[in-house]
């Protein structure tokens, strides 16, 4: 009797799991689509000043993949490149100056901002500085880019196009992240999937809704809107800063757009598990807000929508009944479907689709970790830096 109320038990859980996936299916702004691209634009009649701003920390290795792009960029108006050489230790500020030499392009300024007060994180304080050294320029636009990241010579002026022509006071592109090794094929399309989840990039662009996002390695911000909505002091403590941008910006009453990028890409290698590990959990209980009931509630729904239906097949195959093995298998099925359009996005392998419970459990043990690393007071980490809770002042490590 208690073997059949155990499994009848798990049948119904099996039958939510399911009834989860189709609500994320249909319900969810089809986050699982792929064909969120820039939007319609048109070249406006006079090109207006930009400049392009780049934190750098120890970024020497990727550098010569990436400000190349930059520097290369066909844009009709008037732009420039204002690098921020943020404490390396590996000679990135010179290095940047040589490439500038030897490539030409559009101007290229390398300035310092020295160490981060407390109460901000290293990158905001770099890109503070940036906007600062940006306003003497009087531009129109800023272009915050990461420095791992290389554009298509044509990728300023369709992200300005894009932003005039809807009237964007945010146009944020999500780069295409490496995927070359085995891992990076695991685990890199479904953090983009995971984050288009939580994000629907439908819902950012409609005006009225409250979802608000970017992606850190490419925002095209309008300069009057930096300063309407207090960018970056506004935001000087947060760890996910490209969230936490877009909804101030959405706070002020600005418009955003996300999508995903075409020619817009990651140069930055992930190629071992614990690479990918570090990239993640920097940052994922900081999502959580650093609440424990938040991280046992995404630790209970992680292990429903995603482990439910391989466990509920497998119990099932092992005698625990047909209907159960049949509403978990339907449940997988469906999560593969939605998984497969981003893995064509990836030009991954389509086999990989049923493997994301595998990956989910992945980031569910990188999120546990998160918050365990956080209790030990190590807490969110950039380039050498820590922040071991919100205000914190930030230790080299």
């Amino acid at each position: 009797m208690g073997q059949t109320a155990a499994v009848s038990a798990f049948l119904w859980i099996t039958v939510v799991s399911l009834a989860a996936w189709c609500w994320l299916l249909l319900g969810q702004g089809f986050f699982w689509r792929t064909d969120v691209r820039l939007p319609r634009r048109r070249e406006p009649d006079e090109w207006p000043p930009v400049c392009v701003v780049v934190p750098a920390r120890d970024e020497a290795a990727v550098l010569p993949a990436s400000l190349p792009s930059l520097l290369a960029q066909d844009y009709p108006g008037r732009a420039e490149v204002l690098l921020v050489d943020d404490g390396s230790t590996d000679g990135t500020g010179e290095l940047a100056r040589e490439l500038s030499r030897r490539h030409g392009g559009l101007p290229l300024t390398v300035g310092s901002p020295g160490e981060p007060p407390a109460g901000w994180t290293g990158k905001l304080w770099a890109v503070r500085y940036g906007i600062e050294s940006a306003r003497a320029r009087d531009p129109e636009y800023l272009l915050l880019t990461d420095a791992d990241i290389a554009h298509a010579p044509d990728s300023l002026r369709e992200l300005v196009a894009a932003a005039r022509t809807g009237g964007f006071d945010v146009v944020s592109q999500m780069a295409r992240l490496r995927v070359a090794s085995l891992w990076e094929r695991l685990v890199v399309p479904a953090f983009v999937y995971f984050f288009a989840q939580l994000y629907p990039f439908r819902r950012i662009g409609r005006q009225g809704s409250r979802t608000a996002a970017a992606a850190g390695g490419c925002v095209l911000l309008r300069a009057d809107m930096a300063e309407k909505a207090r960018i970056p002091e506004a935001i000087r403590q947060a760890v996910i800063d490209d969230v936490a941008l877009a909804r101030a910006v959405k706070d002020t009453g600005g418009r955003i757009w996300l999508g995903l990028a075409d020619r817009v890409d990651s140069v930055r290698p992930y190629p071992r598990l614990r690479d990918l590990w570090r990239m993640v959990s920097r940052s994922a209980y900081a999502q959580l807000r650093h609440h424990p009931l938040l991280l046992l509630g995404t630790v209970a729904g992680l292990a429903l929508v995603y482990l439910v239906p391989p466990a509920a097949v497998a119990v099932g195959a092992g005698g625990g009944g047909t209907a159960t093995a049949l509403v978990g298998a339907s449940a997988w099925a469906v999560m593969a479907g939605t998984y497969l359009p981003m893995l064509r996005y990836y030009r991954q392998p389509l086999w990989l689709a049923p493997l994301l419970p595998f990956t989910a459990f992945l980031y569910l043990l990188m999120t546990v970790d998160s918050a365990v690393q956080h209790y030990r007071g190590r807490g969110a980490a950039w380039k050498g830096r820590t922040y071991a809770r919100p205000g914190a002042v930030p230790e080299e490590g």
